[in-house]
């Protein structure tokens, strides 16, 4: 696609309804284009604060840490807006798990162009809100949940973020490996393929190939992944 089709996608998506034309121009003057394919590390987080808009394709933001040590902070879909930090304590890449095409600002340009326009703000703050609360769900996995209760609550959190209706249940087209998903919860790959059994042969899902599961039962995978329930 050309870049006036990739940012009509951006505009659409992010700035609010009524944007004026010299906002919606501001916005297209500092915007700039990147493609990538599955593997590639568009960003590397080395120089500044970057605001990224996955126009196509799907992302994950790794974290370095020193002796080679990588984490695999979130995943990131078709429509999402990433920040991808400069380097500080640690260094940041951002890697397409799959052809993808991107739009991307300098920070500060973005959320100083943002401050002109209040619709604006609030977009930007709700998709805040919701990375913070997958942050804080995470953490409490990582800290205090089993590998199983960890594996089923990432299947939720994909359920609402890319889930479809499928046949018998909803449908998840997994683009990240199994050592990915692996490296975001702080399992072995080993310990991962075998929760995928165990929550198969209970028949919490179903997998087809390497990418697409189907989630056979929501609520018991709620209880598998140690969620709280309101009493009926």
């Amino acid at each position: 696609m050309t870049f006036p089709d990739l940012f009509e996608r951006f505009s659409i998506a992010i700035l609010p309804l009524g944007t004026s034309d010299a906002t919606h121009l501001r916005f297209q003057a500092v915007a700039r284009y990147a493609s990538a394919r599955a593997g590639d590390a568009p960003f590397m987080g080395n120089g500044s604060d970057q605001i990224v808009f996955v126009a196509s394709g799907s992302t994950k933001l790794v974290a370095h840490a020193s002796g080679g040590r990588e984490q695999v902070v979130a995943f990131h879909f078709a429509g999402d807006l990433v920040s991808v930090p400069a380097r500080a304590a640690h260094a940041y890449s951002l890697c397409a798990l799959e052809d993808c095409e991107l739009i991307y600002f300098p920070a500060d340009e973005f959320y100083k162009l943002a401050r002109f326009e209040a619709g604006m703000v609030d977009e930007v703050l709700e998709r805040a809100i919701r990375a913070l609360n997958r942050c804080r769900e995470k953490t409490i996995s990582l800290g205090r949940k089993s590998a199983q209760e960890r594996l089923a609550n990432f299947f939720l959190t994909m359920d609402q973020r890319i889930g479809t209706d499928g046949e018998g249940g909803r449908l998840l087209h997994l683009p990240m490996s199994r050592r990915d998903v692996a490296d975001s919860l702080g399992l072995t790959i080993e310990t991962v393929s075998r929760q995928f059994g165990e929550l198969r042969e209970a028949g919490l899902i179903e997998t087809m190939g390497r990418s697409k599961v189907v989630l056979r039962d929501l609520s018991g995978l709620g209880a598998r992944a140690g969620h709280l329930f309101e009493a009926a």
